[in-house]
C-alpha cells in the first residue's frame, strides 16, 4: 500500500497596506505531532516561532513563494496571492500528488490542487504552512522596520492600524506600500 504525498498551502499578508504576500507549501513527515498544528492566527508570535522550528524539523519539503507590493499593485492582490502560492508549490523539492490550498481559489497549475475553505483550522498541513508563512512574513516586516521605523512595521506588520495610518498621512507612503490599496490609492 502506498501513501499519497500531498502538500498544504497557505498565504499571509493579503490585507496589509505594505509589504509582500508570502505563501508556503509544505509536505510534513509522519513523525510530526499533528495535534500541535493549529491556525497561526490563534497563537502568539512567541508560540508560532517555537512551532516553526519544530515544524521545520519534521518537514519533508518546504517551498516559499513571495509576491512583492509592486507585483500586487500590477496584478491585484487576488492574482498575486495565487501567484505566490504557485511559486511556493513550484519551490518544493518533492513533487506532491495534490496540493490542498487554504481558501476558495487555487493557482493555475498542471498538478492537482483542491481548495479548502478554513483549511488552516482543519488540516494540519495547511496549519503548518500558515505558521511558517506568518513567521517568515513577520520577520520580513521586523527587518523592514529597522530601515523605516517611522511606519511601525514591527508592531503593525503592515496592517492599517491607527499608528500606521497616521505615519502614512504624515510622511506619505514608502516604496514598500501597496499603492493600489485604499486609502493609498487616493
Amino acid at each position: 500500500m502506498t501513501s499519497q504525498i500531498f502538500a498544504g498551502v497557505d498565504e499571509v499578508g493579503r490585507g496589509c497596506l505594505a509589504g509582500p504576500v508570502f505563501s508556503v507549501a509544505i509536505i510534513l513527515k509522519t513523525s510530526i505531532d499533528k495535534g500541535l498544528m493549529i491556525d497561526s492566527k490563534k497563537i502568539s508570535s512567541k508560540r508560532r516561532a517555537q512551532l516553526s522550528k519544530y515544524i521545520i524539523r519534521h518537514t519533508r519539503s518546504l517551498g516559499v513563494g513571495i509576491c512583492t507590493n509592486h507585483e500586487i499593485d500590477q496584478i491585484n492582490i487576488h492574482h498575486a496571492t495565487l501567484q505566490s502560492m504557485k511559486k511556493a508549490i513550484t519551490n518544493l523539492d518533492l513533487l506532491p500528488e495534490i496540493a490542498y490550498i487554504d481558501g476558495k481559489f487555487i493557482p493555475d497549475m498542471e498538478m492537482k490542487c483542491e481548495s479548502l475553505v478554513g483549511g488552516d483550522a482543519i488540516m494540519p498541513e495547511i496549519s503548518a504552512a500558515s505558521i511558517i508563512a506568518k513567521v517568515l512574513r513577520d520577520n520580513y516586516m521586523i527587518a523592514l522596520d529597522k530601515r523605516l521605523p517611522i511606519y511601525g512595521f514591527k508592531r503593525n506588520m503592515g496592517y492599517g492600524t491607527k499608528e500606521h495610518m497616521r505615519a502614512i498621512n504624515t510622511f506619505g507612503p514608502s516604496i514598500y506600500h501597496r499603492l493600489s490599496f485604499a486609502p493609498l490609492r487616493e
